[in-house]
């Protein structure tokens, strides 16, 4: 979790591999990412984390990133900002991060179990553009998510390389028929590996 990265756009870091860290999970068939916060550092004072609450503030009383995030949520559903845009990566592989789409921060709220645990509610917006959100933006919503199984067999058949110009630096997984235009997310014939410079040369162009 990175809340507003160099004074600009939020990042977080999610995955539902098996045996994955936190309970991070999509909703509403792609529309919607329930992000669990994270837990407190692993230190001599605190050797398992997953025992105790995770933290709104740290040692030293300043927010942690579950707090920073906490309070965008808050100043947006009292009307004080609009939604924080939150670039998501989703881990696919041991170190294969893919970029899933740019998210709405909606909504958060504290699970307790046998312990208390953030949860943030986070919507997809239109991620081609990035465009700035506005009060609308939370009812401009696309079911664009691709399932990450549906990325794994795409890395593997195109061997992690941008299909138009073999570069593995910065991919993206690409619409071949872009979704603006009808194209699905559900099947891995209708997605490719491309680079950034060609992601961003295509835009909803068919090819």
């Amino acid at each position: 979790m990175n809340f507003a990265l160099h004074g600009a756009i939020s990042v977080i870091l999610m995955s539902r591999r098996s045996g994955a860290p936190y309970a991070d999970r999509i909703e509403d068939a792609g529309k919607t990412l329930i992000y669990e916060g994270h837990d407190e550092p692993r230190t001599a004072e605190c050797p398992e984390p997953k025992r105790v609450d995770q933290p709104r503030y740290s040692k030293k009383g300043s927010l942690t990133q579950n707090g920073l995030f906490w309070d965008s949520v808050l100043s947006y559903k009292e009307g004080r900002s609009l939604p924080a845009r939150v670039r998501v990566y989703e881990k696919i592989k041991t170190g294969i991060w893919t970029f899933a789409g740019v998210f709405a921060l909606v909504d958060a709220w504290v699970e307790e179990n046998e312990r208390k645990t953030f949860r943030f509610k986070l919507q997809i917006i239109d991620a081609e553009s990035e465009a700035k959100p506005t009060r609308q933006s939370r009812d401009v919503i696309h079911n664009r998510l691709i399932p990450s199984l549906v990325k794994i067999q795409v890395w593997k058949r195109d061997k992690g390389k941008c299909v138009l110009c073999g570069s593995q630096k910065n991919l993206h997984f690409d619409h071949d028929l872009p979704f603006s235009k009808g194209g699905t997310s559900l099947l891995a014939e209708n997605i490719r590996l491309l680079c950034a410079a060609h992601n961003l040369r295509k835009r909803d162009k068919i090819e």
